[in-house]
């Protein structure tokens, strides 16, 4: 995946797209791959990196939701259920199967998260995890050996998938590119072509990097950013009314030494109503997360003090040692592009996470709502909607068994196995140089090698794309990629031709950065 070759192919493209897509999350990504599968001529415009926003700082999850199942919300959990086995199967080298534990402390949380769970297990059906189960306090203990004892009965086990989000997310942006999509980072629609009836036929977008401006003609335009869908809205029509309800999730990052195994805790009511989760990620714990209604939106949204305090105290009522401030490696917040009516006075806790698809007068497509785990089944419905307004002509969708992975088996215990076939690769290149196998820092395990790679193979811009998404290392220790930047910088300024001035320029701008998340 080469930037300056997909501009090229954007170029070179003098006849109108099928499909035009505004967004390089999870839903935007998501729709890209399913449109460009079906055959259609596909390109996707992202102002900022892939996954720069929500689809970055999820959970961790691929997940059906066991609050939404105490809401009642079957279908919803039933939909997320099965996409998240088709995940997991997809994309296994991204994945997980995650054991979590729910601590009972009294005889009715016994029985009311065993049969809750049962159900959770019968209606993922023959995609499930593994069956729901009590165990007794020992067993549990020996699990989580910091779980508070005192009044503990044991606990339920069950199953869900964890992952990886923004490399999940480069690795569809690949999988576009490689299948004949354009998917541009660092492209900004700043405007919607229009015929004389009024349609929409097009987009004016700006390569941030370059500046140079391109008017793009497509049949089909799909609005699928997120918390900024009401800015797409307002330049198909000005008067529209706000359909994102924003709420701001956030997550700390913690030494694995607070959980001390391979399972996951879930406490499933908090002072706020949510469920909290301390998971094993990368060697680390995200624990996590708040519900935060907001009215500003930003592609950097930052933590509240009463928020970080609220987890860190949360966690503390269940664990015999009391994660505090000091204790954190990382901070990071987004913000859930929550589809719901602006007049509702509900909080966004009670906002349903199912996602909407609508289709302007203009003919803007809009996808909103949803979740990582339901990315896939969002594009289907999106384009299906799409053909039965008439807008494409009918092609059936492949993406409930499209591989994402060309290793059959990916060997978990290999750490590099997160890069797919370009394992053989990196550890060509530490063979004939032995030296980019050590550490950048001694905290992290990335090497040099795994830069060089992603910098030929992940379009990187920027310093923060390579530490923050392409590597996890700002997420999961800040302090650690702050000495890992000027290293790191070095290595894109030479593979991708930039000069001094560049890296210092982009050294700042990341330790600028960096002040948000710790």
């Amino acid at each position: 995946m080469n930037r300056q070759s997909l501009i090229s192919g954007l170029q070179k493209n003098t006849s109108e797209w099928d499909v035009i897509i505004i967004g390089g999350g999870a839903t935007g990504l998501g729709t890209a791959l399913d449109a460009v599968t079906r055959g259609y001529r596909t390109v996707l415009f992202e102002q900022s990196d892939f996954s720069k926003g929500t689809s970055s700082r999820s959970t961790k999850l691929v997940h059906g939701g066991v609050r939404y199942l105490a809401q009642g919300d079957v279908l919803l959990v039933t939909e997320a259920l099965h996409e998240r086995g088709r995940i997991l199967r997809n994309a296994p080298h991204l994945t997980a199967n995650q054991e979590f534990l729910i601590p009972a402390y009294t005889y009715w949380d016994v029985i009311l998260y065993t049969v809750g769970l049962k159900f959770y297990d019968l209606l993922s059906g023959r995609l499930s995890l593994g069956k729901s189960r009590f165990i007794s306090r020992k067993k549990a203990l020996e699990r989580i050996p910091l779980l508070k004892k005192e009044k503990l009965k044991g606990a339920i086990v069950y199953h869900d998938g964890q992952f990886d989000d923004s490399r999940m997310a480069v690795t569809m942006a690949k999988a576009c590119a490689e299948k004949g999509g354009i998917v541009l980072n660092y492209f900004k629609v700043v405007g919607l072509l229009k015929d004389g009836e009024g349609k929409i036929n097009g987009v004016k977008a700006t390569d941030l990097i370059s500046g140079n401006q391109y008017d793009v003609r497509g049949k089909v335009v799909i609005n699928a950013t997120g918390v900024f869908t009401d800015e797409i809205h307002r330049m198909d029509d000005p008067s529209s009314k706000p359909t994102i309800r924003p709420s701001q999730g956030v997550h700390v990052v913690l030494d694995r030494k607070f959980l001390q195994g391979d399972s996951a805790l879930m406490i499933p009511k908090t002072d706020d109503g949510r469920v909290l989760f301390a998971i094993p990620w990368y060697g680390k714990v995200v624990a996590g997360t708040t519900d935060t209604p907001l009215d500003k939106i930003s592609l950097e949204p930052q933590a509240l003090e009463e928020e970080i305090e609220f987890i860190l105290r949360t966690a503390g009522k269940y664990l015999t040692n009391q994660p505090l401030r000091k204790d954190v490696l990382c901070i990071f917040a987004g913000l859930r592009p929550l589809a719901a009516d602006p007049d509702n006075p509900k909080s966004t806790k009670e906002v349903s996470r199912r996602h909407k698809i609508t289709i302007s007068r203009s003919g803007l497509v809009s996808i909103t709502g949803g979740k990582w785990t339901s990315y896939r089944l969002m594009a289907e419905d999106a384009l299906n909607k799409v053909i039965r307004a008439g807008m494409l002509e009918k092609r059936k969708c492949v993406t409930r068994n499209l591989r994402l992975c060309q290793n059959e088996s990916p060997d978990k215990s290999d750490r590099l196995h997160i890069y797919d076939s370009g394992s053989d690769e990196i550890r060509q290149m530490i063979k004939e140089n032995p030296g980019l196998g050590d550490p950048i820092d001694g905290r992290l395990p990335y090497t040099g090698a795994e830069i060089i790679w992603i910098c030929r193979n992940e379009m990187p811009v920027t310093l923060e794309d390579v530490l923050a998404r392409r590597t996890r290392a700002l997420f999961l220790d800040v302090k650690a990629s702050l000495s890992m930047a000027d290293k790191v910088a070095e290595i894109i300024a030479s593979e991708l031709g930039f000069d001094e001035e560049w890296k210092k320029n982009q050294v700042e701008l990341y330790e600028k950065l960096t002040k948000i998340y710790h």
